[in-house]
């Protein structure tokens, strides 16, 4: 696959945006083929080690070959430590905040792109950019993903969000913050994960999604 495939796209308009989705399912594509090649290579040991780690092996050949490879001492760089979640630890730049993931939500890193390819759709304001992988080597690997910093914001309201999700067209279901449309299911809406600026428009920061 062609190195230039997997170069970062700056964002800006919707052009741009649709490449860096490329980009994005360009990497969970290849990530799932070297997957596939690890598996085939294990043969009757592949018993002994999980999915999770074959991908995370995976994902730092593919890093290292393709120039996005990070060392976990330089996370820090990125920008200020911001709030942290159970499932990101969060660096705030000027105009960008970075995600670096754990993966304790997704389990896997080519479910959290595919997870982020579905958010940028749905959510195009605060659409993702994969940054990179970063990692001790041969051991841990989190995936880093960059999202637009919303400034002068504040939680939203459960209201706000579910105004906002009918507007979009999804349908509100019985559990607080879950709504569905017939093609996707979102959930964890709530005001920790939505906020709302001065101007009274509202931007999805973190969700769960998957395809009906």
């Amino acid at each position: 696959m062609a190195h230039d495939i997997f170069q970062f796209v700056p964002q800006g308009s919707d052009r741009a945006q649709e490449a860096e989705n490329s980009r994005i399912a360009a990497i969970a594509d290849e990530l799932q083929r070297l997957c596939a090649v690890y598996e085939a290579q294990l043969g009757t040991g592949q018993a002994n080690v999980t999915p999770l780690e074959t991908e995370l092996r995976a994902a730092e050949q593919l890093a290292k070959s393709q120039g996005f490879w990070m060392p976990m001492s330089e996370v820090f760089s990125l920008g200020v430590p911001g709030p942290s979640g159970n499932e990101n630890d969060t660096f705030v730049a000027e105009k960008v905040v970075y995600k670096v993931n754990n993966l304790f939500n997704s389990g896997s890193i080519v479910g959290l792109l595919r997870k982020i390819l579905m958010h940028n759709i749905i959510f195009p304001d605060t659409a993702y950019s994969f940054h990179a992988f970063a990692g001790f080597d041969g051991r841990n690997v989190q995936p880093v993903i960059a999202q637009p910093r919303v400034a002068n914001a504040q939680p939203a309201t459960q209201i706000m969000i579910d105004t906002y999700m009918a507007a979009l067209g999804f349908e509100k279901s019985a559990t607080e913050g879950r709504f569905s449309n017939g093609t996707y299911e979102v959930w964890d809406l709530v005001p920790r994960n939505v906020l709302v600026d001065s101007e009274g428009d509202i931007y999805v920061v973190d969700a769960e999604i998957k395809q009906v």
